[in-house]
Order: C-alpha cells, then structure tokens, then sequence
C-alpha cells in the first residue's frame, strides 16, 4: 500500500526541515525524506545566522528534527529514488515503501565536486574553503591562497581581500592569458598576488595547512586556501516531473516564483535545490516561505472546492 500524506518534503536540510515546521504547525500530515548528507557537513560551525551564529551544522539538524517531531512531523532516514505525478504525488523511497501526497517540497541540495588536488577534500571544511562570508572571521589576516577553477575565481580572490591583506592567486589550469586584463588591474590593485603554474598539492603538517605545492616543486607557505567547488544541483525529481531548469553560472536550477513555486504545480523547490547561493539562514527562510505558502494554497483549494467556487 502507498501511504498517504498531505506534503512530502524530499530533503532535511534547513530548508526541508523549514517547511515542515511551518506545515506541522499548521496541522498539516507531513512526511520528511532525509538521506542524510547534507552539504555543510564538513564545517564545524555554521557563521552568519543571527543566534546561531557557530553552531554546529549537526547540532542544528538534531534541534530542527526535535522541532518538528513536536508538531507530529514524520521523519525518514530514506532517498527519494523516483517520483511520479498523478492525482498526487508518489514517491518510491529507496527501501522500497511507496508514499503519496498532494504536494511536494525538493530541498534535495546541491552537491559539491572539489578540485581533483591531492590534500584539497581531505580539508575541505577545515583549512580548505570556499566561502568567505562563512569561514572568513576565523581565518582573518592569515596568509590565504586562492585555487583557480575558472576564470571566474577571480571574484573569489578579490572577495576574499576583504579578510587578510596577504592573498595569493594560484591560477593551476587557467591560463593568465584568459583572464581580462580588467580583472589583472583588480587583482593588482587589491594587492593580490597572482602565481601560474598547475599546483601538485596542499601541503599537511601537524595536521595543518602550512602551504600550496606547484608542479615545478616550489612551495608557498600558506595558512588557508580557498577554491570554488564545482556545484551539481541534485535536480532529478524535479527533471523527472518535466520541471522547467534555467542555466546559471553555478549549475541548472529550476526555474521558481517568489515562494519556490517551480513550474510544476503543486511543486516547490527551496534551499540550495532552487539556487547556489542560498546559506542556511536563506534556506531557513525559503523553507518557512513555502511552508506557509503551500498550506494557504491547500486551505483556499479545498474551501473554494466545498463551497464550489
């Protein structure tokens, strides 16, 4: 038998957890689908969210599944593995149970694929970075390195000038010949060193970053590195429900209302699944936003359908 709910939410991050709260408060029958790997799990504290400001990721997941566990909010530990659109929405979970409801909430994440460099996933989270605005204030006026992925790298280098006045630009793959020569006198101008030559790897002792290592064997002894990871939007169920995707620098991201309302109806996609750039207090937000906006719609569907209108 396919159990039923009034909402799935696919995902128990911020976001998902968000939205369930809203919808448990409002007496909704909401089932949350976690598969566990959330994408901040390698940070040991999350910056930035006004009175949690460093808290431990996991510590504000545990504390958001007893929230909502108050409001009679179903939790899984499961993955989504197949959704399906009908009169409702059915979902096949990974351990083979079938549920449906009348709306769905995708806060599936995005996934981070980091720089194939040896030392780089091993730190990830610690002295290996990628957002300034998160991890900035506990490295500030330390020596940073900024690892090259793109040409676009060099808005991370120059954001990151912000938090220490002894940054250096590792190009790796990037040719200085791609980079604009409007982005050379930015880089100059913020005092930015920029070094070529692919790098070989991130140098470890006591376990701490101590520098980056080039390929032609010169180290330069650094504290902190910043890359920019490769995101993958874990878009599938929305793909299978013919969601509409747009391009973005950062990946394809469906395409939303104000409230994360995708082009499928009775589908909304919040947190890090509807954009790149959505931190936790974001995600919190957009979860709540849908949470509210999706009981309200559900509350006026059924009115108008009792009252024939």
């Amino acid at each position: 038998m396919t159990e039923a709910y009034e909402v799935i939410v696919v995902g128990g991050g911020a976001a998902g957890l968000s939205a369930a709260l809203v919808l448990g408060r409002a007496r909704r029958r909401t089932l949350v689908v976690d598969a566990g790997e959330p994408r901040n799990a390698p940070a040991a504290h999350m910056q930035g969210y006004l009175t949690r400001d460093g808290m431990s990721p996991a510590d504000f997941l545990a504390i958001g599944r007893e929230e909502i566990a108050r409001y009679g909010v179903e939790l899984v530990g499961d993955r989504a593995l197949d959704v399906t659109r009908g009169e409702d929405f059915t979902v096949v979970l990974a351990s083979g149970r079938s549920v449906r409801a009348r709306r769905l909430v995708v806060a599936t994440g995005l996934r981070d694929e980091l720089p194939d460099v040896p030392g780089v996933a091993e730190r990830f989270g610690k002295d290996v970075l990628h957002c300034p605005y998160c991890h900035g204030w506990e490295v500030r006026d330390q020596a940073f390195g900024v690892l090259a992925t793109t040409a676009l790298s060099v808005h991370q280098a120059l954001m990151v000038s912000q938090w220490s006045k002894d940054v250096t630009f590792f190009l790796h793959e990037v040719a200085e010949s791609d980079l604009a020569d409007d982005d050379l006198r930015r880089l100059a101008a913020a005092g930015v060193n920029v070094v070529p030559g692919a790098v070989a790897e991130v140098v470890i002792e006591d376990d701490r970053l101590t520098g980056v290592g080039l390929a032609d064997g010169t180290v330069h002894s650094r504290e902190v590195l910043f890359v920019a990871p490769h995101a993958v939007p874990q878009t599938g169920l929305l793909e299978k429900l013919g969601a509409d995707l747009q391009e973005t620098p950062f990946g394809s991201y469906p395409v939303v209302d104000p409230t994360g309302l995708t082009s499928v109806p009775g589908v909304w996609a919040v947190g890090n699944a509807m954009g790149f750039g959505e931190q936790v207090v974001n995600a919190a937000a957009g979860g709540y936003r849908a949470g509210a906006t999706i009981n309200g719609e559900m509350l006026m569907t059924d009115i108008d359908a009792a009252a024939g209108v």
